[in-house]
């Protein structure tokens, strides 16, 4: 077995900066229904092509009054009203306030004309009434009270929301609340995702002896999907030149192809080769922990190419550092809230000199304990609720020490 050793690796910070500077947003769009506008992004600006609400409306279940005769309403000095007809949403007012007299209105009722005010139930003595009743006015309004006046949302011709804003249930509401059925946004990155390997086996299969079941293919696929890009999954190819050529041809209309294994140094490590024969490899190595053996590179000046270690753990650890913020910039996706939590070490920690350490740990309380087990393993992330940084030029963290966990 013949081996071809890393030659030298870059820091974390200087991979992600090479990569940064080949990212160029998408720019295709489509109309997707409201219903599946969640997590989108818009595509262009919208404007209100009418009033919300489109009428005044009652703020409160009471009674809709002229306010200039409420003036000198109180508990002591009651001012007595007639009652002429009630409103209840969806109905339209039949009839006007006339001085003296009030009309009984529904949370949401359209303002009967020359009313300007409406008094809260609570505010009346008003029993059983029925048309034609006299409702005692226990307290004064003032114009505009109570009511939701017509445009006071949204005004017709308003911008409401602009390009580029991410859709989230409030402001999917507001499309709604324009009688929009349907949002143009912009259309997800393709994300081709393809492990690499003769001991890949599909899940559902009989393993062999000598086989593993495709892990990477569905935790890259989650990871894509959680951050705006549209994961397209593709068979996995054999440790051969011509297998790995032909995969990078079958991902051709990909905006990223994501590899996992065939990027470390062993004589069947053949993913940079192929990278090489069909476009250029800006990077080969990290010093990062776990996940050195990771590859960067460009296909046509356009078609960004990862290559991922096999191992599960590093994989997917790699995967939540690098490939994650490059697929929401793809897509235009603003950076997530990534909460953090403050937690004792419960155990101290050592870290290989001059590599940036990515290291899960699970959470007991405020105590952080490591997770991490072997690159290998799924269940060093599966088990953990977040994970801790250990700066390249630290080579251990203590029991007791304070540290950052990043929730995942």
């Amino acid at each position: 077995m013949s081996m071809r050793p890393f030659t030298s690796t870059i820091t974390l910070a200087e991979a992600m900066r090479l990569i940064n500077q080949t990212i160029v947003p998408v720019t295709g769009t489509e109309l997707v229904p409201l219903h599946e506008g969640l997590g989108r992004v818009l595509a262009g600006d919208v404007q209100a092509p009418a009033d919300v609400p489109p009428f005044s409306r009652a703020g409160m279940d009471g009674y809709a009054v002229r306010a200039a005769d409420t003036t000198t309403a109180s508990s002591a000095t009651p001012v007595v009203m007639a009652l002429i007809d009630r409103v209840y949403t969806g109905q339209v007012p039949a009839r006007a306030v006339a001085p003296g007299t009030c009309i009984e209105v529904a949370t949401g009722a359209p303002m009967p004309t020359d009313a300007d005010a409406v008094v809260m139930v609570e505010d009346t003595d008003a029993g059983a009434a029925s048309a034609g009743a006299r409702i005692a006015i226990r307290a004064s309004v003032t114009p505009g009270q109570h009511v939701g006046r017509q445009g006071a949302d949204i005004a017709a011709g308003q911008t409401v929301l602009r390009d580029g804003t991410f859709l989230n249930a409030a402001r999917l509401g507001a499309l709604a609340a324009l009688g929009l059925t349907e949002a143009p946004v912009y259309v997800r990155p393709r994300v081709a995702i393809l492990s690499t390997g003769n001991e890949i086996v599909e899940p559902g299969a009989p393993l062999e002896p000598g086989q593993i079941y495709d892990i990477n293919r569905f935790t890259l696929g989650a990871v894509v999907t959680a951050n705006g890009g549209s994961a397209e999954p593709h068979r996995a190819a054999a440790d051969t030149l011509d297998a790995l050529l032909d995969a990078l041809d079958a991902c051709a209309e990909a905006d990223v192809i994501v590899f996992s294994g065939g990027s470390s140094v062993g004589e069947r490590d053949l993913m940079i080769d192929a990278l090489a024969a069909r476009g250029r490899v800006v990077f080969h190595g990290i010093a990062v922990k776990p996940g050195k053996p990771t590859a960067f590179g460009l296909i046509g000046g356009r078609q960004l190419v990862f290559g991922m270690p096999g191992y599960p753990a590093s994989c997917l650890s790699n995967a939540y550092i690098m490939l994650a913020p490059v697929i929401r910039a793809l897509a235009r996706v603003p950076a997530p809230y990534r909460p953090s939590v403050r937690a004792t070490l419960g155990q101290r920690i050592g870290s290989v000199a001059g590599r940036h350490q990515i290291y899960p740990v699970r959470l007991d309380g405020a105590t952080a304990l490591p997770a991490f087990k072997a690159s290998g393993d799924i269940t060093s992330l599966s088990n953990a609720d977040g994970y801790i940084e250990i700066p390249a030029e630290v080579d251990a963290l203590d029991t007791g020490a304070q540290v950052d966990v990043h929730l995942f």
